[in-house]
This record gives C-alpha cells, sequence and structure tokens, in this order.
C-alpha cells in the first residue's frame, strides 16, 4: 500500500470515528438529562364530581409551562372517602419518589406528613395550623406550604346564613367526620357561631361510616333540630339525599353540597384554589423551598342557594338571600 492511500485510509477511519462520536452525542446527553419530575396527588374523598377542579390544576400547570405526559408526569391517588387508606397510599407515592406531594384534605395531607420529612408537600386543606399540620401561615416550616381552605370559618359563618335565610331556626345540629381531625375547629366555630346569632348547637352528632348516617339523622329529627351543617368532608350526595329524606335544610362549607341537594353552602371558590397550588408545585420544581413560602389564605368566597331543594321543603327564601347568592340553583 503506497503512502498515500494509507493516509487516505486514515483520515476515512478518523472521518466515520468523528461521524460515530456526533451521532452518539444526543443519545449520551439524554441519557444524562434529569427524568420527567412526577407529581404526587394525595386525596381523602372520591374523584367523583371533582373534574372542574382537576382541570384548574391542570390549567395552573399550563400557565407555568407544565403539559403533563410531556414535560411532567401526574401520579394521583384518591381514597375514595376511606380515610384509613391513606397511609398507605401516601407511601406508594414515596416510593415512587414523587417530585412533590398535593395533599387535599386534612387527613391527606397528615398522612404525606407521616409518610415524608423530604418530598416537598403542597397542601389543600381547611386550617392546617389548627390541625397540626404547619407551625404558622408565615412559617411553615419543614417541608410543608400549600394552602387553607378556611374550612372551620366557613361552616361557622353557615349558621349566620341559616339564621338570615330561615328566621324560624332555633337548634341547628351538626355532622361531623370523625375520620377528619379537622371537626374540632369545625365544631369550634359552629359553637362560635352560635353564641353570637343566639343559635342553640344541638345536637352535635360525630360518624365514621355510611352506615351510621341515617342513624345520625333520625337523632336530630328525635331532637327537633331545625337544621344541619355538615362537615364538607362528608360523601355530599349521600349525606344531602338522606338530609331531604328527613326533610331537613342542610348547610356545608363546600359547593358540592348545594349541588346535589342540600339547601346552600357557603364555601371557597374552589377552582381558584387548585389553580393556584400549581404555582407553588412550579416554584418547588424550579428549586424554592416549602420552609420558604408561606400558606395562603382563600380571599374569595361563593353562596350558593338551591331553590329547588328550598320547594321540595316548602321553605320560602327571602329575595334579600337569593340577592346575596353568588348562584341561585333552580
Amino acid at each position: 500500500m503506497s503512502l498515500l492511500s494509507l493516509g487516505a485510509d486514515m483520515r476515512r477511519r478518523e472521518f466515520i470515528t468523528l461521524l460515530g462520536g456526533v451521532a452518539a452525542w444526543p443519545l449520551a446527553a439524554r441519557a444524562q438529562q434529569p427524568a420527567m419530575p412526577v407529581i404526587g396527588f394525595l386525596s381523602g374523598p372520591t374523584a367523583s364530581g371533582r373534574d372542574r377542579l382537576v382541570a384548574a390544576f391542570h390549567q395552573g400547570l399550563g400557565e407555568a409551562g407544565y403539559i403533563e405526559g410531556r414535560n411532567v408526569a401526574i401520579e394521583a391517588r384518591w381514597a375514595e372517602g376511606q380515610f384509613d387508606r391513606l397511609p398507605a397510599l401516601a407511601a406508594e407515592l414515596v416510593q415512587r419518589q414523587v417530585a412533590v406531594i398535593v395533599a387535599f384534605t386534612t387527613p391527606a395531607g397528615l398522612a404525606a406528613k407521616a409518610a415524608t420529612s423530604t418530598i416537598p408537600i403542597v397542601l389543600l386543606t381547611g386550617d392546617p395550623v389548627g390541625t397540626g399540620l404547619v407551625a404558622s401561615l408565615s412559617r411553615p416550616g419543614g417541608n410543608i406550604t400549600g394552602l387553607s381552605y378556611m374550612i372551620p370559618e366557613t361552616h361557622g359563618k353557615c349558621v349566620e346564613l341559616l339564621r338570615d335565610m330561615l328566621p324560624s331556626v332555633r337548634r341547628v345540629a351538626v355532622l361531623g367526620n370523625a375520620a377528619d381531625p379537622s371537626h374540632i375547629q369545625i365544631i369550634e366555630q359552629i359553637q362560635f357561631a352560635g353564641r353570637t346569632t343566639g343559635i342553640e348547637i344541638a345536637p352535635v352528632l360525630m360518624v365514621r361510616r355510611a352506615d351510621e348516617f341515617d342513624a345520625a339523622f333520625a337523632t336530630m329529627e328525635k331532637e327537633r333540630a331545625d337544621a344541619v351543617v355538615v362537615h364538607a368532608s362528608l360523601p355530599a350526595k349521600q349525606v344531602a339525599d338522606i338530609a331531604l329524606k328527613h326533610r331537613l335544610p342542610l348547610a356545608s362549607g363546600l359547593r358540592t353540597f348545594a349541588e346535589v341537594g342540600g339547601l346552600m353552602s357557603f364555601s371557597v371558590v374552589e377552582p381558584d384554589l387548585w389553580r393556584r397550588s400549581a404555582v407553588f408545585v412550579h416554584k418547588i420544581l424550579q428549586g424554592s423551598k416549602p420552609a420558604d413560602l408561606p400558606i395562603e389564605q382563600a380571599t374569595k368566597f361563593e353562596l350558593v342557594i338551591n331553590l329547588k331543594t328550598a320547594k321540595t321543603l316548602s321553605l320560602t327564601v327571602p329575595p334579600t338571600m337569593l340577592t346575596r347568592a353568588d348562584e341561585v340553583i333552580e
């Protein structure tokens, strides 16, 4: 072989080697890129009827530049109202090594907190300070931040609204969820509202399972309750149906109750909070520490009155109340 042909052969091998290196570079670069972040979602209640809230969360993610399946993944765990399942579901998300956990309801927040002290947690709960989830709103500390539904306050407001809507109301029952620790703060606010309005709060009944609902409403009827305020984490449709059967006006601190047959609800504007929770997720994925992100409280609330239920119960809703309502279901 001549020196000329030998040199040409060497240059050809060098070119092939260089070409192979260039071709292989994108694969190596991709291998070094971080995996797609996974957002864990943990909820105590069922997913049923929460499509618009999930859509609001996705909207918030989209506004921050995240599209599920493209640059972020979501692992959702719904306890379907069986709150005793939450610790195991939280453990699944920790084992999945999610980048952040969004926890809806106090039991979900407590389960997430017990499952991890390192994975950031974004709360969507009623009273994170009163239930011991964080030390304070301004300095939550640890791995937790998020938003407060102000659930105790909205339930207390329901007592005042029942008085304004039904002047004959003298005695209001309470149906609390024994599986949700926030019932303590809720009952405190309801009883405080009773003292300020002159309405007797009784009976106060705690339930844990669906098969206890009928007996609870039978007790309310026996003790001559004029209306009932129901803990928002109880299954809305089932409880509202039983309340109608007993012809008892029902109010709650969650809009869903008015939508499915309760007389009224006074609650935060939920989609706003779910959309806002995505902002917290975005900040965490960008490197912010939860301890540096103060807990935000809801600032927008809505009164929803179910006029169809009022007619079923032969109740007359004062025009002033209809004017105050943000929405009237007919």
